[in-house]
This record gives C-alpha cells, structure tokens and sequence, in this order.
C-alpha cells in the first residue's frame, strides 16, 4: 500500500496542512521520511513553476497522486455552484486548468469544497444541477483525467456529505472517469459505520484521505486504522493513502507520526 502526505505549494489559511511552501525543503523532508508520493494542493497551477516542481519531484522520485483544488474556493470563493454565472465559469476554467497540470503529473484532480455551499438563493436542485454541469463540462475537457468527489462533512458544505449521496450524484453524472475520494475524517462524522462506507463505495473508490478523529495525525485519536487498511485492502483498493492532516504538534512530528503508525499496521 502506498502513503502520500498532502503539501500546500501555496501561502494557504485552510489548517489541515501538514506542510505548506518551500517546495524543494519539504519534498526532500517527505522523500526522507519514507513517503511513496506527494499529494499536492494547488490554488492557482498558473503560479507554479512547473519545471522546477518537476525537478525536485524527479530528484527524490516521489510521485503526484492527487491535486487538491479547494483553495480556489477557499482563498478566492470560486465555486461550481454560486449563483453569479461569471463565478461558476472561473471556477469551471479553474478547474480544467488544474486538469492540464494533472495529466502532465499522472495525477487526479480532487473535487472537494470548490463545489462550494447551497447558496440561500438557490434551490437544493438548482445547486447540484450547477454543479453536474460544472463537473460534467471539467471531465469531458479531460477525458483521460480521473476526477474524484470527496463527500465533506457538514459542517464545512451541504453538499454531498456522505458516500451514498456521493454515489447517488455519480450515478447522475454517468462518467467513468469521476469516482469518489474519502476521508477518515469526514466518514467519522458523517457515516454510520466507517468500514460498510467504504465497502459500499469499492468500485468508485479513487483515492482516500486520513486523518484522526480529531484532524491530528493517524494514532492521535480513536479511529481503527488497521481495520480501515484491511478493509481497503480486502476491496482491492490500488491507489494511495494521503495524509491530510493538521501539522500537529508540529508539521514533522505530524508527518513522522502518520508514517511510522501506517506502517506499523
């Protein structure tokens, strides 16, 4: 099983970052720490020098399994569902933007909180239809780009909280190359039994997030990792497991912490 740990290669407010900037010292740091990947949140890909990204993901071989998206929305309140139209097109040229950069890394695009809230104005049919269209428009400009829906909890979207809704909506949208991406974090909130979620979600399941009950690193809270590594493993589950963790109590105690418990198990 592969491990991947989340860094931010942009200044960022969202807090469940391990690690955030200085791209060259923290890759080395999670190359060193025994990662198999790097999962990369990317506000904007037009800021990135990508030729020296990929020189320092080249040097200590560390693959891209995912890119995070939802800084657009956080940082810019870009969203597929705002009922100003010009926001929605942004985010939609947002997206496919990030889809460009992932098709050159062999990576998915994570679609998390840029599907954004139920705006006040807008009906609970009208927001989601916005929102299949959005992704429908994002997947079909990147045929050969797998996308994945990560069902949030509550508390940060009303929007697809959970991996029924979840594949409900992927059922709706009819393209195979959008699948679902779940987070031990959200599923400790949202789902009545973690382990049946994640058997339900088996054949749409793209990549998985972890994080404590308490957002800290693996072992600092009350979830079963090992019996959610067994189940992932008894689904057949080939992709990568990413940390998307708070860097608590620091970020290297965090990320030498989610290792070494992972793999203990």
């Amino acid at each position: 099983m592969n491990f991947s740990i989340v860094l931010s290669t942009q200044p960022s407010s969202f807090s469940a970052l391990a690690y955030k900037g200085d791209l060259a010292g923290n890759i080395a740091k999670i190359g060193k720490l025994g990662f198999d990947g790097v999962e990369l949140a990317i506000r904007d890909p037009e800021q990135l020098d990508m030729p020296f990204l990929r020189s320092v993901l080249e040097e200590h071989r560390l693959p891209v399994p995912a890119i995070g998206t939802g800084q657009a929305y956080g940082e810019e309140h870009l969203s597929f569902t705002d009922p100003d139209k010009n926001v929605r097109e942004r985010a939609i040229e947002r997206i496919k933007s990030h889809a460009r950069i992932a098709g050159e890394l062999n990576a998915l695009v994570i679609i998390g909180l840029i599907r954004g809230r139920k705006h006040p104005d807008l009906s609970r049919e009208t927001a989601e239809t916005y929102f299949c269209e959005a992704l429908k428009n994002c997947a079909s400009s990147s045929p050969s780009v797998r996308f994945a829906i990560e069902p949030i909890n509550r508390y940060e979207t009303d929007l697809l909280n959970d991996v029924q809704s979840g594949l409900r909506f992927l059922e709706r949208l009819g393209q195979d190359n959008i699948g679902l991406l779940l987070d031990t974090f959200h599923m400790n909130i949202e789902e009545p039994n973690l382990i049946e979620s994640i058997r339900l979600a088996r054949t749409r399941l793209f990549h998985f997030h972890v994080a404590d009950s308490n957002r800290w690193y693996p072992g600092a809270g009350h979830i079963d990792f090992r019996s959610v590594l067994a189940t992932l493993d008894d689904i057949d589950y080939s992709g990568f497991v990413s940390a998307e963790i708070l860097p608590m109590p620091d970020p290297d105690s965090a990320a030498r912490n989610t290792i070494e418990h992972m793999r203990s198990l």
